[in-house]
């Protein structure tokens, strides 16, 4: 049992700051940039967790029952993918060679449950026509900012990778990240179905009208302002 008595400890007032191994390095370093961002990833999924939580489940007088099935999925997935990000960014925070001989480690167990998950869901969604944009309700969007911060750590360890050797990442824990970010775009898009919501669909530039911006748009409104105030 892990027993935290005070948060703060001085020790990291001079810039440094401890790997699970024990050894110091530099609150710069690549690691603990790798770590600071699987940190991130995983307190963006409390945010999806929290904006799920938010959606109405009544509308119109009539009862959304998909959004309890959304809830009901997506808290069990995302409770049990930030415990595993917990794991994970104790893993990162130490060179596999000096790893705890008790550590518990990602294993393709965990990477087989995401890609089951995925294609359960690829089952019921509809195939893509064109690249879909990191828009629509909240709760999507922030799974959309979810995976885009996945691929930044995966950025990360690579980049840790070739800074310290391809050992100081596990390949299945790079797997696993590379996978997660695929899981987190499916995940949106069966969310978005669910809740029939509209996926705002990439239009090449060469399809697109020509642009006139919005400056006509505010003219007007300020237009119309004056006209107002002359009544």
């Amino acid at each position: 049992m892990v027993k935290i008595n005070r948060v703060y400890t001085g020790g990291g007032d001079g810039g440094e700051s401890s790997l699970v191994d024990g050894s110091r390095r530099a609150k710069s370093d690549v690691r603990f940039n790798v770590v600071g961002t699987c940190d991130e990833v995983n307190s963006w999924l409390g945010m999806v967790l929290a904006e799920v939580h938010r959606l109405p489940d009544h509308e119109d007088g009539g009862e959304r029952t998909n959004v309890q099935r959304v809830q009901t999925v997506l808290t069990e997935a995302l409770s049990r993918v930030q415990n595993e990000l917990f794991d994970l960014g104790a893993e990162l925070a130490c060179p596999p060679a000096t790893l705890p001989e008790y550590m518990v480690l990602i294993s393709e167990g965990q990477t087989d449950v995401l890609m089951d998950e995925m294609d359960a869901w690829l089952e019921t969604i509809p195939e893509l026509t064109s690249f879909i944009l990191p828009a629509g309700s909240p709760s999507i969007t922030c799974m959309h900012v979810a995976r885009t911060v996945v691929r930044r750590l995966e950025r990360t360890m690579v980049h840790l990778m070739k800074s310290e050797g391809d050992d100081a990442v596990r390949p299945l824990a790079l797997v696993y990240v590379n996978r997660l970010s695929d899981w987190l775009f499916v995940m949106g898009r069966w969310v978005s179905m669910m809740l029939n919501e509209e996926e705002t669909l990439w239009v090449p530039l060469g399809m697109r009208l020509a642009e006139k911006g919005v400056a006509h748009r505010v003219n007007q409104m300020k237009a119309n302002d004056e006209d107002f105030e002359a009544l």
